[in-house]
């Protein structure tokens, strides 16, 4: 009985520190994992240790095995694996619906809570993102404006919204490139104004304001669907 309760703690070790290193970011979603003979090495486990932990991963879904190729990370978390199901069977519209609810409860808390060095990064990313606008290029102008709504996320505080939000970065940031028009001014000047609302502790104003984008986008959305 004692040598089960062992093997079973052992288990447990090697998935947290494997997850460990997903989330830490040693391995990259896409990236296959080390061969079995290293990671034993490495942990300094059996091979029936190490494939238990790996088959607990793949059930979870931070984990996929492919016959020949190896074991690859397909999630940054539990959470991540998760909400990437479920989102596969949302609409581009719910996708938008739920950012909208993030993005709201981010700049009223941002608002209340955000420190000089957090205004100052949204600054840079907004200036970033009219200088790929300028520079026509979308797809640094993408990943940018996500960084510049992450940096907004980051000051309201909030772990959870924190976590929520960067779970879900891989299908905000679709709904970003699929509504993104790369020369609506309207676009970047809300980007300026929503910074000026937190800047100045206005959380109604903050939540107007994203209001007025997701509705634009959403209509883009149902436009495009028509």
């Amino acid at each position: 009985m004692f040598d089960k309760l062992e093997k079973k703690s052992l288990v447990d070790q090697v998935y947290v520190q494997i997850e460990q290193r997903i989330k830490e970011g040693h391995w990259q979603v896409g990236e296959r994992i080390p061969r079995e003979a290293e990671l034993m090495e490495q942990f300094g486990v059996s091979r029936n240790t190490l494939r238990e932990a790996v088959r607990a991963l793949v059930h979870v879904g931070l984990l996929s095995t492919r016959q020949g190729d190896g074991t690859f990370v397909t999630a940054s978390s539990e959470l991540s694996s998760v909400l990437q199901k479920r989102v596969q069977r949302s609409t581009m519209v719910e996708i938008m619906e739920v950012r909208h609810a993030l993005d709201r409860e981010a700049v009223r808390l941002a608002c209340l809570r955000r420190t000089e060095e957090d205004l100052q990064a949204m600054d840079r990313y907004a200036d970033l993102c009219q200088q790929y606008t300028d520079e026509g290029d979308v797809e640094a102008f993408v990943e940018v404006d996500m960084k510049l709504h992450q940096s907004i996320v980051a000051a309201s505080y909030n772990g959870l919204l924190i976590d929520l939000y960067a779970n879900l970065f891989e299908q905000i940031q679709m709904s970003i490139l699929s509504t993104t028009e790369m020369s609506n001014d309207h676009y970047h000047t809300g980007h300026r104004d929503l910074i000026l609302a937190i800047r100045e502790q206005q959380p109604d104003r903050a939540a107007s304001i994203v209001d007025n984008y997701i509705s634009h986008f959403t209509g883009i959305i149902m436009e495009r669907n028509l």
